[in-house]
């Protein structure tokens, strides 16, 4: 099986930008379809992005459309999500996965329910 780790979080101003990391090991990163999640306080933990095992297809949630963008070099082991013009409503855990699923439509990756494994999350606090 895969160990996740991400990594990059932190307190920042709004309209800042961050970039995450998720690193793998155990496993070649490139057999799995990849997704970013976070959970705010108070709040249940939600859907943000999605990057196929080749990285050619994205999806993402519609709040950080324009903003946000995943992507991967398997040969690192390595996701990223970067994200610009962040907002306070963006502060949250950030937690990447990764699935074993393989389906045509990258919006089937949209559910926790898809993925296999998970990372332990990383702060990310967006001050206004």
């Amino acid at each position: 099986q895969v160990q996740l780790v991400e990594s990059g979080g932190g307190l920042v101003q709004a309209g800042d930008s961050l970039r995450l990391s998720c690193a793998a090991s155990g496993r070649a990163l490139s057999i799995y379809t990849m997704g970013w999640f976070r959970q705010a306080p108070g709040k249940e933990r939600e859907f943000v992005g999605t990057i196929t095992r080749s990285g050619t297809s994205t999806d993402y949630t519609d709040s950080v459309k324009g903003r946000f963008t995943i992507s991967r070099d398997n040969a690192k082991n390595t996701v990223y999500l970067q994200m610009n013009s962040l907002k306070p409503e963006d502060t949250a855990v950030y937690y990447c996965a990764a699935s074993t699923r393989l389906y045509l439509l990258t919006s089937r990756y949209r559910a926790e329910s898809m993925y296999d494994y998970w990372g332990q999350g990383t702060q990310v606090t967006v001050s206004s």
